[in-house]
């Protein structure tokens, strides 16, 4: 069963949240952080993406720019651009995207059950990511940006966040960039804390939507504290990681498509006539097609889209992984017919998150720098969730969730 405990939030004052928030370190590149911070010292881009404090050039993993971190951090408090809250709170945080809003339960989430399975993963994790994420938690002592997490629906919950959401939050604003609405509750009620711990208590399992590098590296440096504490009891911060816990129906996921800059020497006519083998394909014109249901894909290529359809027999829709769309297509298309073995090194292959649309996959290959495009029908949480729970992993690059958690609106310290 999960557990999770309420914690003293560092945040900003409500009139600086907008100077401070900003969107994830590993959605944007050092350049554009550069960019997006400009000349705002209040950016929470300072301390998640500190190398924008050194000159261009500097590499991220400079030990320099780990340093600064923790410093830009320090500067934060004692500036007051973050101030920690006075007592143990649990937080509401709501996203509203395309009309649609979800709310999420910011918690401390545990280490053991991490480490126990619990909290279950879907991806696997590279090595050089983690310890990138480490050397930052450690260093910062404090989780900057949450893990986001999802849990089976609770109607307990589903209650007492409708009577949240009901009243005025402490921050409300439109973001840049996304243009996506974001607002945030502090639960303080000691009554209303014991509900979402003794209920939390009730779930068997939580599931790591995004940020499986985050959740991995904040449990290795409380790992690390745990063994390096003569004192450790198991209560200690360090033992609790931030997250944002959301009702698996209220998420949204997007399609994770694909670009490739080759045919692996055939011509269209034959990559077509090799498609069809395992493929139902069908020439749908210059019109965008996007896939409309399970088994179904979509393929841009010399100005035309194409319907694919898999054929029967080449999927299982009774093994977690095998009615996956991307293990279907990473198998007889990316693998037997363009000799991509590794979606996570092979340099002729790239990949476009769904709220981009099909207009990015064409404007790419229409610009010469890919030759084709491949969209995919999105994952669903359900699928998600089974995968977790056989303890399989999914293909890489198979979800996409939006809208991403804004940066900057609370910080978890490890003591």
């Amino acid at each position: 069963m999960a557990k999770v405990k309420p914690f003293r939030g560092l945040r900003p004052p409500v009139d600086l949240v907008e100077k401070v928030e900003s969107r994830p370190y590993d959605v944007l590149d050092s350049e554009e952080a550069r960019t997006e911070a400009g000349n705002n010292e209040k950016s929470l881009y300072h301390i998640i993406k500190p190398e924008i404090n050194f000159p261009k050039g500097t590499s991220e993993y400079d030990p320099r720019v780990y340093t600064s971190a923790a410093e830009q951090l320090k500067k934060f408090r004692e500036q007051r651009w973050l101030v920690q809250d006075s007592q143990e709170d649990y937080y509401l945080y709501a996203q509203t995207m395309n009309g649609k809003t979800q709310y999420g339960l910011v918690v401390g989430a545990c280490v053991e059950d991490y480490l126990s399975g619990v909290i279950k993963k879907h991806e696997l994790t590279r090595k050089d990511k983690e310890d990138d994420r480490m050397k930052h938690v450690r260093i910062t002592n404090a989780n900057m940006e949450p893990v986001f997490l999802a849990y089976p629906d609770n109607s307990v919950l589903n209650d007492l966040i409708i009577r949240y959401a009901a009243t005025r939050p402490v921050y409300d604003f439109i973001a840049p960039i996304d243009g996506f609405r974001h607002q945030f509750w502090v639960i303080s009620d000691q009554s209303d804390i014991q509900t979402i711990t003794e209920e939390f208590a009730k779930i068997p399992s939580l599931y790591i939507a995004d940020g499986h590098h985050r959740t991995a590296a904040a449990a290795r440096v409380g790992q690390e504290k745990a063994q390096n504490d003569p004192n450790h009891t198991g209560k200690e911060e360090y033992n609790y990681f931030m997250a944002v816990c959301f009702q698996a129906s209220q998420l949204t996921i997007l399609d994770y498509n694909r670009v490739v800059k080759d045919l692996n020497g055939m011509t269209s006519e034959i990559f077509l006539k090799a498609l069809s083998e395992d493929f139902i394909v069908e020439k749908m014109g210059p019109e965008e097609y996007k896939p409309s249901k399970l088994h179904e894909f979509s393929i841009y290529l010399d100005s035309n889209w194409y319907k694919l359809e898999a054929r029967p027999g080449t999927y299982d829709d009774h093994d977690p992984i095998g009615v996956l769309d991307v293990d279907i297509s990473s198998r007889l298309i990316l693998d037997k017919l363009m000799g991509i073995k590794d979606l996570r090194t092979d340099k002729r292959i790239d990949f476009v998150g769904g709220l981009r649309g099909l207009k990015e996959l064409r404007r790419r290959v229409d610009s010469g720098e890919m030759r084709w495009a491949l969209a995919l029908y999105p994952v669903s949480m359900g699928q998600i969730m089974n995968i977790a729970d056989s303890g399989k992993i999914m293909p890489p690059k198979a979800t996409w969730f939006e809208p991403k958690l804004r940066s900057g609106l609370i910080v978890h310290l490890l003591s």
